[in-house]
């Protein structure tokens, strides 16, 4: 049961965007496999992974609706290679998981099995009990959505994104230096911010100008004698910002190809922090370097 553990993580995690929900749910699922009768079961696995999705869409159903002006960002997952514990590759991407918060949890889980997963409308229809035809509805639903709202953009794996060019991001937000701060980001920028119970200085910023300037802001009251560090998490490069050994903000980047920030996303929220066990490479104050995170 332990190795269904990882197989089963992160259909769960990739649904709810919260790892402590998604341990919940393939908890859950795996206790309830144990003491039940398992006659007519011929595929373990497949049953389990059914059992999950399920389980992670009425989770997610049940879930409070965010109110309009707040925003909630998935909960962050290292996504380092040398974290051999997990099937790492099948975690989505951070923009991805604050995109798939626009579609409802079925149209979520049938874009994940079909875009993530490489399932047929077949294999997705057992899945969810349903018919390949509304398999295909979901799906282009989901698309459509994500189309309408122009959210299907790329971003850069991190490894694709040097270390250098994080390093060139802070100094000119430590230094204040405007102009090349507006050169990193690119015109469409936007910046979402999750404190959870603690109280963000924004929620959410759009445009050069104004994101320039809150970025300015937030370093300055907030994070002037933090130690920074560069990491891996949701496989995009991402900046945790330390008070002691304490991780207090984890900021996670969409970088395009021609490396602009398009999005920023800075998680606050203690309960979404306390898991999160990351080594990074500590950043330095020159513009120098070449080496990837």
């Amino acid at each position: 049961m332990k190795e269904y553990q990882k197989t089963l993580f992160p259909y769960a995690y990739n649904i709810l965007g919260s790892a402590e929900d998604a341990r919940d749910a393939v908890q859950d699922v795996l206790s309830k496999y144990i003491e039940e009768p398992r006659e007519g079961i011929t595929n373990e696995k497949g049953y389990l992974i059914k059992s999950v999705i399920n389980h992670a869409i009425n989770i997610k159903n049940r879930r409070k609706k965010i109110e309009v002006g707040d925003v909630w960002l998935p909960e962050p997952f290292a996504t380092e290679e040398a974290d051999t514990n997990m099937n790492l590759r099948d975690i989505a991407s951070y923009s991805m998981l604050v995109l798939l918060e626009e579609l409802n949890p079925k149209e979520r889980a049938v874009f994940l099995l079909k875009e993530s997963f490489d399932y047929s409308h077949q294999e997705i229809a057992e899945v969810l009990s349903s018919t390949e035809e509304h398999s295909r509805k979901l799906l282009s639903r989901a698309k459509a959505k994500l189309e309408e709202l122009n959210l299907q953009r790329k971003a850069s794996a991190a490894d694709e994104v040097q270390l250098s060019f994080l390093e060139k991001y802070i100094n000119a937000i430590r230094s204040r230096d405007t102009q090349t701060l507006e050169t990193i980001l690119a015109e469409d920028i936007s910046f979402y911010a999750d404190g959870g119970k603690l109280r963000v200085l924004r929620k959410s910023c759009l445009g050069i100008p104004e994101v320039s300037d809150l970025l300015m802001v937030i370093y300055q009251r907030f994070h002037r004698s933090n130690t920074v560090m560069a990491a891996q998490i949701n496989h995009q490069p991402a900046l945790l910002y330390y008070m002691g050994d304490r991780l207090i903000t984890c900021q996670i980047l969409g970088i395009a190809p021609d490396n602009k920030i398009y999005q920023i996303n800075t998680v606050v929220d203690p309960e979404k922090l306390k898991h999160l066990e990351v080594s990074g490479v500590k950043l330095s104050m020159t513009d120098s370097g070449n080496t990837e995170i």
